[in-house]
């Protein structure tokens, strides 16, 4: 057991040590060039941030009739991709696309200036702002801590090696694509470690949905995959939030940043937890032995779940003040909750059913500012293939290579390898948030849109091409 704990230090270590080191070469180079960064976006965009020139007429009606169609249509195109064994969340993102400038808007530019006028995007920005809050709040609720911990040094492993690589691919590739792609409010460092970290998401959600379409929940395999994509979430969203962090402070400030980031952590962990635990703890207890007494637990029941809901939402507003963005304060107060009790039950249930009526208008937004069109020289394809390739054989590669480390066979370590490589969602948010930031310019947030969408929908195929190939092959070639 020392062998593996030593040899996985001295792998983080190296990491950590490979990426500062690209980090402070990119700095000297760039000091001799010239800096000034040939942005596409004059100004930092928001998913609230919205020139309003005229008043708001029929302002209601108008989103409205927003979303509504952004309801529709993403709806038919999300049962599209079920059908052609794709996850849904692919047809809603595909939805946005179509609707916004990518295709309607240069097909009939005075249709999608109808359906999303200026008046209405700073009602749908908050719609989609808190859909999304919403939505890493029942991430976090589904995170199952308890499997983490029985499946030990296996999983921690390969969902960190699944980061490792990619982690240090991203990196190298942003040296050569700050000059020109990063956003107007980027310095080098901080874009180089987002475009890193933007390239080692695994989408949990997603993946936890293939799974069961497929029915390997349950398996050792879709056991291990979940517990992986699990702890890659929970790695990659500690190193995103230091990240934005960062680039929300001086430097004086980053300092001052994580460290309330991180006492904020504690006190939720070892404070608010046990007392957590102890008031939600005793409704899933109690058996009723009547209708009284089962109307009195249930009235109980719905009050936790109410609180949960709000502390939830407070969790989120405090990590947004200290400045690592209200999503990581959601999720992390969702990871705190029981899963299994009679409250987490109710919370998952009533976030569950707000997700597919909120979720829409931050793949409209999404849409919306996702321009292929920008892509308009081979230089930009190029540039876009080279990344979607990065990104591929860094997640792949790495999950590939740490579970054959771990003692996983040729073809489950494959199977882990195409799992972790979907990135869905998760990867549009971190995208918006980039954007948001002023991080990443519009052609590079379009560019890393095609790259999620690519990676997510690679996942089925793969998936039935190695089981073809392990059907067609001996059993001493397993």
């Amino acid at each position: 057991m020392w062998k593996f704990w030593a040899t996985y230090l001295l792998t983080i270590a190296v990491a950590v040590f490979i990426v500062v080191i690209i980090c402070q070469t990119g700095e000297r180079l760039l000091v001799n060039g010239s800096q000034a960064v040939n942005s596409i976006a004059n100004e930092p965009q928001t998913l609230t941030m919205v020139k309003i020139g005229k008043p708001a007429v029929h302002l209601v009606a108008q989103l409205m009739f927003a979303m509504a169609t952004v309801l529709l249509v993403g709806r038919c195109l999300g049962q599209v991709c079920q059908w052609l064994n794709q996850p849904a969340v692919i047809g809603e993102v595909l939805a946005g696309i179509a609707l916004g400038p990518s295709l309607l808007g240069a097909i009939f530019p005075p249709a999608t200036a109808t359906l999303f006028p200026d008046t209405v995007m700073p009602a749908l920005g908050v719609i989609a702002q808190f859909g999304v809050i919403l939505y890493m709040l029942n991430v976090g609720l589904e995170f199952d801590i308890s499997a983490l911990r029985s499946k030990g040094h296996q999983s921690l492993a390969i969902s960190h090696g699944s980061i490792i690589l990619p982690m240090i691919l991203g990196c190298m590739a942003a040296i050569g694509l700050y000059p020109s792609l990063a956003g107007e409010a980027a310095s080098f460092t901080p874009f180089v470690l987002f475009v890193g970290v933007s390239l080692s998401i695994t989408a949990f959600p997603v993946l936890a949905r293939i799974l069961a379409d497929r029915g390997m929940s349950q398996t050792p395999l879709g056991v291990m995959a979940l517990t992986c994509a699990a702890a890659d979430d929970v790695t990659a969203w500690c190193l995103l939030a230091i990240v934005i962090g960062i680039v929300q402070s001086t430097a004086a400030d980053a300092l001052w940043v994580v460290s309330c980031a991180a006492i904020f952590c504690l006190v939720m962990l070892l404070a608010f937890k046990p007392l957590l635990t102890r008031m939600i703890t005793p409704s899933t207890l109690v058996e009723p032995q009547n209708s009284a007494a089962s109307a009195t637990i249930e009235n109980r029941t719905s009050s936790q779940v109410i609180f949960l809901l709000a502390m939830g939402l407070i969790s989120a507003g405090i990590t947004d003040m200290i400045g690592i963005h209200a999503l990581f304060g959601a999720f992390l107060f969702g990871a705190l909750i029981s899963h299994q009790s009679a409250a987490g039950k109710g919370l998952a249930s009533l976030l569950n059913s707000f997700a597919p009526v909120m979720l829409p208008a931050f793949f409209a937004i999404t849409g919306l500012r996702t321009q292929i069109g920008l892509l308009s020289s081979f230089a930009d394809i190029f540039i876009c293939l080279t990344l979607i390739a990065l990104a591929i054989l860094g997640k792949f590669g790495g999950s590939y290579l740490a579970a054959r480390w771990s003692n996983v066979s040729h073809f489950d370590a494959l199977r882990i390898g195409s799992l972790m490589n979907t990135r869905g969602l998760m990867e549009l948010i971190v995208l918006n948030l980039g954007l948001d930031l002023g991080v990443l310019s519009p052609k590079l947030f379009t560019m890393l849109v095609i790259m999620a969408i690519v990676t997510t929908m690679m996942t089925g195929p793969c998936l039935a091409w190695i089981d073809r190939r392990e059907k067609s092959s001996s059993p001493s070639l397993i």
